[in-house]
């Protein structure tokens, strides 16, 4: 294993996150009390409670995975398209070092700004209610995941667009739109039962509901099946970062 390759890659991406770090902040500080104020004044002070939380509470680990999944996908995506636009990437790619470690240092950069910012977002609520966490352990683990398997996802989506556009448009069109279909600002047993059946086939849905269990002990799926689901989304999207590796798809021209 290349370490110091590894830590040069990490340490090159997180650079531009400390040089922008005001602006990497302000975002979900300010989107995140915006939220709340339309969420959890305006529909709060009308669903009082879901499942005996709160609905000002409720909406909070739906706003952290809605930040977390965005941003994961976005700092990956970027992460490894720009070396690809400037031509740079051949430069990493003739080094003497694995595919494995060249994901380990542009995810794990990824994974550690959106880890960041998924904390500031939970201190950001903490100020307009009162959090407590049930299973805090559990709570770190479906994060870390969380961040580590999106931002493999977004690495996926910057090796296989070919321009800004693209880059833009399954975050946009497909991921966005999932997360706020899979329960983020409610509870799936809200819904007709028909609707229900299909919100089950969001992925999104276990992730939040995971999630969501580890601060309330309420979730809409089971939490095995939750961890399972992530778990089998993060060796898939490796498998094919490997897969993209090893053809050079979209890597040797």
């Amino acid at each position: 294993m290349n370490y110091q390759a590894i830590r040069v890659i990490y340490k090159f991406e997180m650079l531009r996150f400390w040089n922008t770090l005001m602006q990497s902040i302000a975002s979900p500080v300010i989107s995140t009390s915006l939220y709340f104020v339309v969420f959890g004044s305006a529909i709060g002070s009308r669903i009082q409670e879901i499942d005996g939380v709160s609905y000002g509470v409720f909406i909070v680990p739906g706003l952290v995975m809605l930040s977390l999944l965005t941003q994961s996908i976005a700092n990956a995506s970027f992460g490894i398209f720009f070396p690809k636009f400037t031509g740079t990437i051949y430069e990493v790619m003739s080094a003497p070092i694995s595919f494995f470690e060249i994901v380990i240092g542009y995810v794990g950069a990824a994974a550690s700004k959106s880890f960041i910012l998924g904390s500031i977002i939970l201190i950001t609520a903490n100020l307009f209610v009162d959090l407590n966490i049930a299973h805090p352990v559990w709570m770190m683990a479906f994060l870390i995941l969380t961040c580590i398997s999106f931002s493999l996802f977004g690495f996926i989506i910057g090796l296989w667009a070919t321009n800004f556009e693209k880059l833009q448009l399954i975050p946009m069109l497909v991921v966005t739109p999932l997360v706020f279909l899979g329960g983020s600002f409610y509870s799936v047993s809200m819904l007709p039962p028909a609707w229900q059946t299909v919100t089950l086939f969001n992925p999104v849905l276990y992730l939040i509901s995971g999630f969501r269990w580890s601060f309330f002990e309420v979730a809409d799926v089971s939490v095995g099946v939750s961890l399972a689901m992530i778990i089998f989304f993060l060796l898939a999207c490796l498998a094919i970062v490997w897969w993209m590796f090893k053809t050079g798809y979209r890597l040797r021209n």
